[in-house]
């Protein structure tokens, strides 16, 4: 039942959203629209797409009501260009959230990252501020820049394209460049919050770090979910859009 409800999601999403494209310091980014209102932006995990992340889950069509929702394909992933060098990964990732904006004229958004997208999100919010509304990271909290963990990213060891569409290796390396440091965090002034299974690994890693130095940024877990799983939970799109309902009162 479940599959055959997000069977007929995307079919009324290829109805009623605009799939464009634009390019982004010369690599090609693939993106909808769909909806009116105030804008958001979802920003989809390592390996994924906007489609497999927010589209098939029902969730861009749930915020669509209420909002105007703009889904990217990150660079290297689903529709959009896959550079295979390290270096075009990275900063850059967020450095095309901000150009999507700015060809859509969208001045500010609120933005919205699932794993590697929350990543891409805080580094967003922590050189852009100006152009992000509310920061709400799902599956993701803080890679501290100079941790261990952005060690490992820098380090991790790929050997070859992996499945799923995307530049495994180039994008994996890359990603260390999305640390950012404490005092960025701190100094982040727009409201926020993170969604995360109850059962993701990642809370211990990244989130649990990020909320001793932002207590105000709440959690809200999903029951019986790990990092896969819980974006086709309806908890999880519930959650999504009251968290966006929130910010926005």
């Amino acid at each position: 039942m479940r599959l055959h409800l997000s069977l007929i999601c995307l079919c009324l999403f290829a109805v009623f959203s605009r799939a464009d494209e634009f390019t982004s310091s010369g690599v090609k980014i693939f993106y909808t629209v769909q909806g009116s209102g105030t804008p958001v932006v979802l920003i989809h995990g390592l390996h994924s797409s906007g489609a497999m992340n927010w589209t098939m889950p029902g969730i861009t069509a749930a915020l669509a009501q209420n909002h105007r929702v703009i889904v990217m394909d990150c660079r290297g992933h689903g529709k959009s260009d896959k550079p295979d060098t390290d270096a075009a990964y990275g900063t850059t990732m967020a450095e095309d959230v901000v150009a999507l904006l700015a060809h859509l004229d969208v001045r500010k958004a609120h933005i919205v990252g699932y794993s590697m997208g929350g990543m891409i999100a805080l580094k967003t919010a922590a050189l852009h501020p100006e152009r992000v509304q509310s920061l709400l990271l799902c599956g993701m909290g803080w890679l501290q820049d100079g941790s261990t963990l952005q060690s490992f990213w820098e380090h991790i060891p790929v050997r070859e394209r992996l499945i799923g569409g995307s530049s495994g290796p180039a994008c994996m390396k890359g990603m260390a460049r999305l640390a950012v440091t404490q005092a960025e965090v701190k100094a982040l002034k727009m409201p926020a919050s993170i969604i995360v299974g109850d059962r993701d690994p990642v809370e211990k890693l990244y989130i649990v770090p990020l909320t001793r130095i932002r207590p105000d940024w709440p959690v809200t877990k999903i029951a019986g979910a790990g990092h896969i799983t819980c974006v086709m939970k309806p908890d999880f799109r519930e959650e999504v859009v009251k968290a966006i309902a929130k910010f926005e009162k």
